[in-house]
């Protein structure tokens, strides 16, 4: 009877070490993070992207008691970087940051770039600028009506500058289409970076600049802001709305976000690791809804919104929409 106990105790405790052991393995796999985060970057070291995914690394890092480490996948207006981030397991472990829209857009409709909008989850889009039409300080020109008639009548003779694939390259191409002006009466300069393109329109190289507002504050003192591509004024700038700019010349544009930073992973993380999903998505917001973290990002020019993976998402595909209809100018 004694040994019949011993094994039956023998039995009971082999029995609790595998549930205790099976336990832990299964803790283990649900303590996410247990590792350092990978945050890809579409774009250079100093782009807005990298500030902004720099600047929110700490904190979430932080937030999810894990290092993050920052990668920048720079070239082909980020698709190198969302061909990368694809490549790897969707366990949470690699995160996408970057100027999503219109770039991503742009590599799938004009960049022959093999993935879709619907392959990434938009957890938060957290800075979404606008663009600005403006000319040199010292220009002739004091509207966009005296700019667009002078590309009419006297081609070749205005010089514009914008960043390749971007908002403001389709809107000009928009509007000379539906104004009857040929493309190439514009001596347009794509440039690669914004930068380049700001410093073009301040040392007076180019006549008129398109491009992301708020990026464009750090050469206020030396342009002439001309329209903005919003519904409504702003106090930022002084200038009409682009559609009320134009107005004078019969025709409207649709209006629509420019650079669209935040971050995504891959769409089959939610559904493998919904936990997961979950927990980094709250650390995001959590984050974004810190007081300290919202007046350090202020400080330094960058967005702050916490927009959540549904609204998100929407933004992505309707931008993406947009530039499906005319892409065709962006071809050119």
């Amino acid at each position: 009877m004694y040994i019949s106990m011993f094994k039956s105790a023998i039995k009971s405790a082999v029995i609790l070490i595998l549930g205790l052991n099976l336990f832990a393995t299964s803790l283990q796999a649900d303590e996410y993070p247990n590792k350092p985060i990978n945050f890809v970057v579409g774009f250079g070291i100093g782009g807005s992207a990298d500030r902004m995914t720099r600047s929110m690394s700490t904190f979430l890092s932080d937030e999810l008691n894990t290092p993050i480490k920052v990668i920048n996948k720079k070239g082909a207006s980020t698709q190198i970087a969302a061909n990368y981030v694809l490549k790897k397991p969707a366990d949470g472990y690699t995160v996408f940051a970057s100027t999503f829209s219109p770039f991503l857009a742009n590599t799938i409709l004009t960049g022959g770039a093999k993935y879709k909008i619907s392959d990434f989850d938009f957890i938060n889009v957290q800075w979404l600028d606008f663009e600005l039409f403006a000319v040199n300080k010292n220009s002739k020109y004091n509207s966009m009506v005296e700019v667009l008639n002078a590309i009419k009548n006297h081609p070749k003779t205005v010089k514009a500058a914008v960043f390749q694939g971007s908002v403001g390259q389709l809107l000009l191409k928009l509007m000379l289409d539906k104004y009857n002006i040929p493309q190439e009466n514009l001596n347009l300069v794509v440039y690669n970076s914004g930068g380049k393109a700001r410093t073009a329109i301040a040392g007076g190289q180019v006549d008129l600049i398109a491009i992301s507002a708020q990026g464009s504050e750090t050469i206020k003192e030396f342009i002439k802001p001309l329209a903005i591509v919003k519904n409504k004024r702003v106090k930022q700038w002084d200038a009409p709305t682009l559609n009320e700019a134009i107005e004078p010349l019969g025709f409207q544009v649709p209006v629509f976000n420019g650079s669209t930073r935040g971050f995504a992973v891959r769409k089959e993380f939610k559904e493998k690791y919904p936990k997961r999903y979950e927990k980094l998505t709250t650390a995001i917001k959590r984050t974004l809804a810190r007081k300290d973290v919202q007046k350090f990002l202020k400080s330094n020019d960058i967005g702050y919104t916490w927009t959540g993976p549904e609204e998100s998402n929407h933004l992505i595909q309707e931008s993406y929409d947009i530039f499906k209809s005319y892409s065709y100018l962006v071809k050119e």
